[in-house]
């Protein structure tokens, strides 16, 4: 394998190749980075062990120095040293509903490592992150990882794929060629020509894979060597393109003491100074300032989690992440670009860019739920799970919960959309004071693992549809069907008072009753043994008490004549519930027993006898 390394002449006015690493969730592309950032002797550990759940939901950044690269790869490159000054690892989100900030971080690479577990193959998310390779052009390597699960896989930590291969018995072999085998046929069906990279002869048509384990850290240096060589190979065009305005993707907006508002970016293209004039997306549309400090990161340090291990820096050239310092950075969206502007026309141009990321892409309706989230990134993957599931979204924001967002969530037109979901970020002070009084009925779900918050959300929904279907149907006349017990008079009439079992459906206080077409009353009260209760449902035996006017079929009018056993009613007569013509249409939407059913046709029916009434709950 030619992977045309080169000694260290030349380094500078190249940049360092940016890595995106994506993957299926649990796949292991963040045990992939905490075993890279743990070899050298600045590592700092594992950041797997600081995510929320243990899943990567922001664009973290990595910086692994040449030296420590040299090092790791050295026994493969027989002496040779790497011509670029180290690797920028990016390491993107896998649950699927980080399509967005995904695809930020593919666009923003040079080149990826797509991390495959060689025991499940080709998931959704899998086929997701190719979709995206493709779309935005970047190359790739396949980490076939966790061949340590491969049954008998003899394991040795640090030992490259090479050596590894060799040592292993013929068993393993077969099962290794089996599952590279399956994938090769699953990346096929995907358009894309891939073999084991130590049989490649041509990597410009085939996708290099490497048997790894993240785990074990076996075939850690042949991923490494064969990503730095291809980059080196064939990406020379833009890894020398560091001169000119900085363009920056900004990944956190974050405060720090001392400094207030400042932005975590990743330098993708030219240099930023400080002093330099840029300009930003922000809430209200673009945003001109001037930086006013910068900071690197020391050593190894995962940038989202440097603490104060940060150094000051006058100047930053691509690729880098570093994080900057600048005058009212307040609104500024995570997940968007900043641009470094040195002439007017450049400053015109970044802020129709700036302009054009400011306007969120989320679907807004008249009604929905409310969402907010730290990063335009987690505001885009709420809102895509929310479209998953065909929930409306009336109201969308980054940053912290407001009054203002509880005042719009609150006048929900229904009780299901009166919720706010929020993703990394939580209420301030005052809008907590609003959500937390008794007199409120607003839900806030709170979380930092998106497909949690939605897990809560669908049970709190399903809490809230339940009850509202219960009191609608308080409301709506639901079908039902009395027998008159013999030897169950106990008033013959004013109001009458007799013993009824509910054959089917349920009766409920207020609800008129018939018998054979003719409406003969309205249901007072219901008790049970010495209890009053509001409804019976189906095998209960109750008495009830029926008064009110009678009305025979096809008049107009009530008689004042009250209901009286032995002349409207009689013992052992099957009464029906009065469903009334304009709920039999609700009804019919509604999720109805098998012997509501029947008996809601029945009342139906017994209408359209009339000649009158042909066409009766159409």
């Amino acid at each position: 394998m030619d992977l045309r390394v080169r000694g260290r002449d030349g380094v500078d006015g190249r940049r360092q190749p940016i890595v995106a690493v994506l993957g299926h969730v649990d796949h292991g592309k963040t045990s992939l980075l905490d075993h890279i950032r743990n070899l050298g002797s600045r590592s700092q550990g594992s950041v797997m062990a600081r995510e929320a759940g243990g899943i990567t939901q922001h664009i973290g950044a990595t910086e692994v120095p040449a030296e420590i690269l040299n090092g790791i790869c050295g026994p493969l490159l027989k002496g040779k040293e790497f011509l670029s000054p180290g690797l920028l690892f990016i390491d993107t989100p896998g649950h699927h509903s980080f399509t967005s900030l995904r695809t930020r971080g593919g666009a923003l690479a040079d080149i990826a490592i797509l991390v495959i577990d060689i025991m499940d193959g080709c998931k959704p998310q899998t086929l997701e992150s190719i979709r995206i390779l493709r779309e935005s052009k970047t190359p790739f390597i396949i980490a076939m990882n966790k061949v340590d699960r491969l049954y008998g896989w003899n394991s040795e930590r640090g030992r490259s794929t090479a050596k590894s291969l060799g040592e292993q018995s013929s068993d393993v072999i077969g099962y290794l060629e089996e599952k590279h085998w399956k994938l090769v046929a699953q990346l096929g069906e995907n358009g894309f020509n891939a073999e084991r990279y130590d049989r490649i002869t041509d990597f410009t048509n085939t996708i290099a894979m490497v048997p790894c384990s993240a785990k074990e850290g076996e075939g850690i240096q042949d991923l490494l060597a064969v990503v730095i060589g291809l980059a080196e190979r064939y990406l020379e065009s833009q890894l020398t393109d560091v001169e000119g305005s900085g363009t920056a993707t900004v990944l956190e907006v974050k405060e720090e003491r001392g400094l207030g508002k400042t932005l975590d970016i990743i330098l993708s293209k030219g240099s930023i100074s400080k002093g330099d004039e840029i300009v930003v997306a922000t809430e209200n549309g673009p945003k001109r300032t001037k930086v006013r400090g910068m900071f690197s990161p020391r050593g190894m340090t995962e940038m989202r989690d440097a603490g104060d291990r940060w150094d000051p820096v006058d100047s930053v050239h691509a690729a880098a992440g570093v994080k900057v310092s600048a005058v009212d950075l307040e609104d500024v969206l995570a997940g968007t670009t900043l641009h470094v502007v040195n002439t007017e026309e450049e400053a015109e141009e970044a802020w129709m860019k700036a302009k054009e990321e400011s306007t969120l892409s989320i679907d807004l309706k008249d009604n929905g739920v409310c969402i907010k989230a730290d990063t335009l990134g987690g505001l885009e993957a709420l809102a895509f799970e929310l479209g998953e599931r065909d929930i409306s979204i009336r109201a969308a924001s980054v940053g912290k919960i407001t009054r203002r967002d509880v005042r719009i969530a609150e006048v929900g037109k229904e009780p299901e959309e009166r919720v706010i979901l929020a993703f990394s970020t939580n209420a301030l002070p005052d809008a907590k004071k609003e959500i937390e009084k008794p007199s409120s009925d607003l839900c806030l779900i709170e979380g930092e693992i998106v497909y949690h918050i939605m897990e809560q959300h669908e049970e709190w929904r399903e809490n809230v549809l339940a009850e509202k279907e219960k009191e609608e149907r308080e409301m709506v006349v639901h079908p039902g069907r009395l027998l008159f017990l013999p030897d169950h008079t106990f008033r013959a009439s004013k109001p009458a008072v007799i013993g009824v079992r509910v054959l089917g459906g349920r009766i409920h206080i207020g609800q008129r009753l018939m018998k054979d077409g003719m409406q003969i009353g309205q249901v007072k009260s219901i008790k049970k043994g010495q209890d009053n209760q509001k409804e019976a449902i189906q095998g209960d035996e109750v008495a009830i008490a029926i008064d009110g006017a009678v009305k025979r079929p096809g008049e107009e009018s009530m008689e004042a004549t009250h209901v009286t056993v032995g002349r409207q009613i009689d013992e052992g007569d099957v009464l029906l519930v009065s469903v009334p013509e304009t709920h039999v249409r609700i009804l019919r939407k509604r999720e109805l027993s098998a012997v509501e059913k029947e008996i809601l046709e029945e009342i139906i029916i017994m209408h359209r006898r009339n000649p009158d009434t042909p066409r009766w709950g159409l």
